[in-house]
């Protein structure tokens, strides 16, 4: 997927823990988990507000795009 979660990195930055950012954020660590392994499909924009705000962050420090030329293929229009 061309959609990159750098969440590990941000906290690994920060020296925050699962558990502790999920603390703060009032989530459980399993759902956090689940955003920071890559394993999420979505996610809601105030999910992602609480992160950049306890990590001080931008989201683009959380997400990152990075296009897969496979992707593409799929997604073309017919001429």
């Amino acid at each position: 997927m061309p959609i990159i979660v750098n969440l590990d990195v941000m906290m690994a930055k920060r020296k925050i823990s699962l558990g502790d950012l999920a603390e703060k954020m009032n989530i459980t660590p399993s759902n956090l988990s689940i955003l920071k392994t890559g394993k999420a499909k979505a996610i809601r924009f105030s999910t992602l507000m609480s992160i950049c705000h306890h990590l001080d962050c931008q989201p683009g420090d959380i997400l990152e795009y990075r296009p897969d030329p496979d992707d593409f293929t799929s997604l073309s229009s017919p001429d």
